[in-house]
């Protein structure tokens, strides 16, 4: 088991988390439920998904849902765009959270390697 606030692809995580809640109180009422809503739940999700898959016990278990994580980061990513396109955020707000949102991504996959098997089973 880990802790997974020691892990750099949670902080990261956390780090993005707080910025999209941030720049989405700016987004228009009528997507309290809608795009802001999703955009704060996938967030939440991928250092949720860190913090789960740290508490396991296996590194196959923890590889799971680092996985998951990956995916809604993925989610995230996209999702801005949708933001940008609509104007909810400009382009350069666009541009620092998908990096971030791309940091978070290669961390989570860095780790994901580190937990493969050295010698896969023949």
């Amino acid at each position: 088991m880990r802790n997974y606030e020691d892990l750099r692809c949670w902080t990261a995580a956390h780090s993005l988390t707080l910025k999209v809640y941030q720049e989405t109180t700016t987004f228009p009422n009528h997507e309290g439920f809608g795009l802001s809503s999703q955009m704060r739940r996938a967030c939440v999700s991928i250092g949720s998904n860190i913090a789960e898959g740290a508490g396991r016990t296996t590194d196959t278990e923890f590889a799971r849902f680092l996985h998951i994580a990956i995916g809604s980061t993925s989610e995230v990513h996209y999702q801005l765009l949708i933001a940008a396109d609509l104007n909810y955020i400009d382009r350069t707000v666009l541009e620092s959270l998908q990096d971030n949102a791309n940091h978070v991504r290669r961390s989570l996959f860095k780790l994901t390697t580190t937990l493969r098997p050295k010698h896969p089973a023949l």
